[in-house]
């Protein structure tokens, strides 16, 4: 297990009505009500967020909060996919810790958002050897047959990223983007050419740049985050 990731009850979605806000049933048939629930995930989640799917929420409150509710995950094809990006940072340090599954190895200190040009980047690690890598996070949740990829909606910050992370290597320091893939049945990636082809472009880009590329497929099983495995780019 890499990390425990609780809710408190589950409901129906019922619609999106902005970015980051959604409507779902919960309680039983009598007893049902519709509370608002904040969705951490910026993305359009197609085959998740759709009305009468099963959810996940977490309870929390907060000063500053407009709902009482998180969205923590939605069912598709009988798994639970993460879609609070919020967890990924805490994600990430765990594996950057495990040395058996660690995308980086030797990785000695972990620094997050560090400041690049004009974005932050998720991490600045150091290694054992006194060597920096740059490291960007994605979240994947979407999946096309047994092809995970990215992103679901256009992102100019994602193109960004990638553009910073290429500068980043042709100064001769390693850069890399990961991909934390929330697709269990997925067994390979590609970049989204259809909904994004300026990401797509400038992903294959930075790859040509020496930008390395890594896909962690992680499955989210009753409250528990756990590894499953490493994927590689599909045949193009």
């Amino acid at each position: 297990m890499l990390l425990h990731i609780p809710w408190d009850v589950e409901g129906l979605f019922v619609e999106r009505p902005n970015r980051f806000l959604g409507i779902v049933e919960v309680g039983m048939e009598a007893g049902a009500e519709k509370v608002k629930v904040h969705v951490h995930d910026p993305g359009r989640l197609p085959d998740i967020l759709t009305p009468g799917n099963r959810v996940r929420l977490k309870h929390v409150r907060g000063r500053n909060r407009k709902t009482e509710w998180d969205l923590i995950a939605g069912k598709n094809d009988g798994d639970w996919i993460l879609v609070h990006s919020g967890y990924h940072r805490r994600i990430c340090e765990v594996l950057f810790g495990i040395k058996e599954i660690s995308p980086f190895k030797g990785v000695q200190e972990v620094i997050p958002e560090v400041k690049v040009g004009k974005s932050r980047i998720d991490f600045l690690l150091k290694t054992e050897d006194g060597k920096e890598i740059w490291v960007e996070v994605k979240g994947c949740t979407l999946a096309e047959g047994k092809v995970a990829t990215f992103p679901d909606a256009p992102t100019i910050r994602g193109t960004r990223h990638l553009e910073e992370l290429a500068t980043i290597k042709k100064d001769g320091v390693r850069a890399a983007v990961l991909f934390l893939v929330f697709r269990p049945e997925t067994s390979c990636f590609l970049p989204n050419g259809k909904i994004d082809p300026k990401f797509s472009d400038a992903f294959w880009k930075a790859l040509d740049h020496g930008v390395e590329a890594k896909f962690l497929v992680l499955e989210y099983i009753d409250s528990s985050m756990y590894f499953k495995k490493e994927i590689g780019l599909c045949d193009v």
